[in-house]
Formats: C-alpha cells, sequence, structure tokens
C-alpha cells in the first residue's frame, strides 16, 4: 500500500469519480448524499470513493448536529501541483520545440504552394 503522502495523492487522482467528487466540493461542503445525487452508484460506492480521499487528505469529515457533510482539503493538491512545478521546464520546452517544429512546416507549406502559382 501507499504510504507517502505524494502517492496518496496521485492514487486518490487516479479515479475520474474521485476528481468529479473533488470538483463537487470545491464548491463548498456537501453530504455524502449531496455528491452521489450526479453519479449513477449506490451510496456505499460513493462512500468508497470518499475514504480514499479522506486516506489522502483531501477530504475532510465535519460534524454539525446530525449532518457529517464533507470539505475539501487543499492542501495535498498544493504539495502535488508543487512536485509537479519541478518538470514545468520540460514541458514548456517540449512545446516550444513542437511549435518550432509547426511553424517550420507551416513555412515549408507555403512555400510549396506560392512555387506551384508561379
Amino acid at each position: 500500500m501507499l504510504d507517502d503522502p505524494l502517492s496518496l495523492t496521485f492514487a486518490a487522482l487516479a479515479d475520474p469519480t474521485r476528481r468529479a467528487l473533488l470538483a463537487l466540493l470545491s464548491q463548498g461542503e456537501a453530504t455524502v448524499n449531496e455528491l452521489a445525487a450526479p453519479f449513477d452508484m449506490r451510496l456505499p460506492s460513493i462512500s468508497k470513493h470518499l475514504k480514499v480521499l479522506e486516506r489522502a487528505g483531501l477530504v475532510e469529515q465535519s460534524r454539525h448536529s446530525q449532518w457529517r457533510p464533507r470539505r475539501l482539503q487543499a492542501a495535498p493538491l498544493a504539495q502535488a501541483a508543487g512536485w509537479l512545478e519541478h518538470y514545468r521546464p520540460f514541458w514548456e520546452d517540449s512545446f516550444d520545440r513542437m511549435a518550432n517544429y509547426l511553424d517550420e512546416l507551416n513555412v515549408t507549406e507555403k512555400e510549396k504552394s506560392h512555387g506551384r502559382k508561379a
């Protein structure tokens, strides 16, 4: 089983249902029933997804009388974003190289089309 916080965060984010639950919680606190409403799933399945998110520290359960709403905890997302930020220069460089290559292709196509018209 994954132990370190970053691994738990990425494992939790790997599932589209859990990402959708986080998106719902980014709008504010919600109960399990409220979170389950948009999904074609039974409550136990939603609860299992929420437990994975809670174990990763992404969701916290609070208590208001008999209600136990969940809320988003963004700190693990910030840690994941910080880890990913380290790789930003790599992907930006890759995008820059791709843009340059596409520009070269575009210039070559324009030169070919002008050569045919002449």
